[in-house]
């Protein structure tokens, strides 16, 4: 084995300093340059090259843009045996079926898996064959799990870089799973209103919209529901119910003023 920096992270800051991408015989320097840029984006350091057809190269440099730093401690390897050396859990991309069955996974729950084990200090390898014809048979038997990007059938193919990118960016979900909120409203500035004040802002649009005759008594279809409907979905904060009655309360001002300077005969609409 071979390489520019033969030492890569000792001691990782996160488990993702516990995942190698690994390129085998990539043709095109640009792509390698290009994957370093997508591990950089989503905090992986770890790049291992087998057998690269051009390498280095000043294409690969340039498609790294600022992330030169992981191409510098790219480890170069002469077999895929020695890119995976000490992995506890080896990942091969696939593309096609296989006539022995292979566990087989989705991006978002093989990431997820790889990440686990990160956690737990495992080395893991995620590896990526040729751009021309991915990874032969030989190589995807020395890995643990397959793992198939489910693109458009009628156009599958996918560059190298773009594929590392999709893998990358669920590690780095994976990573943020528990930083992450799924709830929308977390960080909110302004409590969610409740259901009381939802409900007398409710009754205060039905009164407005009988003053303006926009709300009929003797016809009024489902208006009401689906307003409330339409409410209920929104989710409102108590400073936006206090904004909308402040608005209801001054229609209702000029409405009632200008009713009662023409003499309201309660047939007008506004």
């Amino acid at each position: 084995m071979s390489s520019q920096n033969l030492s890569p992270q000792d001691t990782p800051a996160s488990p993702l300093g516990n995942i190698r991408i690994v390129l085998v015989n990539t043709s095109h320097p640009g792509n390698i340059g290009a994957v370093a840029r997508a591990m950089k984006n989503m905090c992986l350091s770890q790049l291992y090259l087998v057998e690269p057809k051009k390498y280095p190269h000043d294409e690969a440099t340039w498609r790294a843009a600022s992330a030169g730093d992981v191409l510098d401690s790219a480890i170069v390897c002469e077999t895929l045996a020695d890119a995976i050396a000490g992995c506890q859990l080896v990942i091969g991309t696939s593309a096609r079926e296989r006539t022995v069955p292979w566990p087989l996974l989705d991006p978002r729950h093989c990431m997820e898996r790889a990440y686990k084990e990160a956690e737990a200090n495992h080395k893991v390898a995620v590896v990526f064959g040729r751009e021309d014809r991915g990874l032969t048979n030989e190589e995807l038997h020395r890995c643990n799990l397959h793992v198939h990007i489910p693109a458009n059938p009628d156009y599958s193919s996918l560059n190298i870089a773009m594929a590392v990118q999709v893998l990358s960016y669920e590690l780095r979900m994976a990573q943020l799973s528990e930083e992450l909120s799924s709830n929308d409203m977390a960080d909110w500035d302004v409590p969610v209103a409740g259901a009381d004040e939802l409900e007398r802002y409710l009754i205060h649009l039905e009164e407005t919209l009988r003053d303006i005759n926009f709300l009929r008594p003797e016809a009024p279809k489902k208006l009401m529901t689906r307003l409330r409907r339409l409410y209920q979905r929104t989710r409102l904060d108590e400073m936006e119910v206090n904004i909308l009655r402040g608005i209801l309360t001054s229609t209702q001002y000029w409405v009632r003023k200008a009713k009662s300077k023409d003499g309201d005969s309660g047939d007008e609409s506004l």
